[in-house]
């Protein structure tokens, strides 16, 4: 019996499972949650956040990301997102794109931002995220973790129910710094590179965005290690994008 229930929690995760493939970096991707789902919650998440902030009344910072917003989401093709942009009176140094193109800038990243192209650069790689879909395949992830740790746990139990204990234990630091973190870290690198590319297409000075990342090495002060962090070190990410840029202006020539 308890293999049966074992079986059918695995056919409940590949029922309806999308084999899709990340833009830009062709990347083979198994997303669990409808894209309809995605945009629901987005849009959801995306009013809640908005009744809780300020808007800023910047309106020369307003107008230019609004512009910037426009040039990258043309060049995305996505012509189903319906698209919005707002600046937020907000110190930290952040930005994110919901599903569905909804795009939030935070004051604070206009410190680090020198010009628009560095501001571009900061917005592709949020929208870059959302036509991935990185949210709906982290939660996917999260969805097919589970499952195999209750298979897991249900046949240690049945098994050898001294070490249901350990194995919880174990499956969970395993899980988080062999499977969930170097994923979130990979979203990252690919929303760098398809940022880039959505840059280069909307017309943006690509090589804005390095020294973009400079600056923000600048303000980094964390200390820990890359394999504990759910985004690369900046001094990685720099590498990344610099060979990134060089495809790019190799292909110019």
């Amino acid at each position: 019996m308890k293999y049966l229930i074992s079986l059918f929690i695995i056919a409940l995760f590949f029922n309806g499972c999308v084999s899709t493939k990340a833009p830009v970096t062709g990347r083979n991707q198994v997303i669990l949650v409808s894209e309809q789902e995605t945009l629901t919650t987005g849009l959801q998440s995306y009013k809640k956040f908005l009744s809780e902030s300020k808007i800023s009344n910047n309106i020369q910072a307003t107008k230019m990301i609004k512009k910037i917003g426009q040039k990258i989401a043309l060049a995305s093709d996505k012509k189903d997102f319906k698209w919005e942009f707002n600046l937020v009176e907000n110190e930290a140094i952040n930005a994110f794109c919901l599903p569905g193109g909804k795009v939030v800038v935070y004051t604070g990243i206009l410190k680090v931002a020198k010009n628009e192209d560095q501001l571009a650069t900061v917005m592709s790689h949020e929208i870059a995220h959302a036509l991935a879909r990185h949210g709906a395949e982290r939660m996917s992830h999260n969805m097919i973790s589970n499952g195999i740790f209750t298979i897991g746990n249900i046949i240690v139990k049945s098994k050898a129910p001294q070490y249901t204990s350990a194995f919880k234990q174990a499956y969970g630091l395993g899980s988080k710094f062999g499977f969930m973190l170097p994923y979130s870290r990979e979203h990252e690198y690919e929303a760098d590179e398809i940022g880039i590319h959505l840059m280069y297409k909307a017309g943006y000075n690509i090589d804005e965005a390095l020294k973009f990342w400079q600056n923000m090495q600048k303000q980094s002060k964390s200390t820990q290690p890359e394999f504990m962090s759910t985004h690369p070190h900046t001094e990685n990410r720099i590498k990344n994008i610099s060979k990134i840029i060089g495809v790019i202006h190799g292909k110019q020539l």
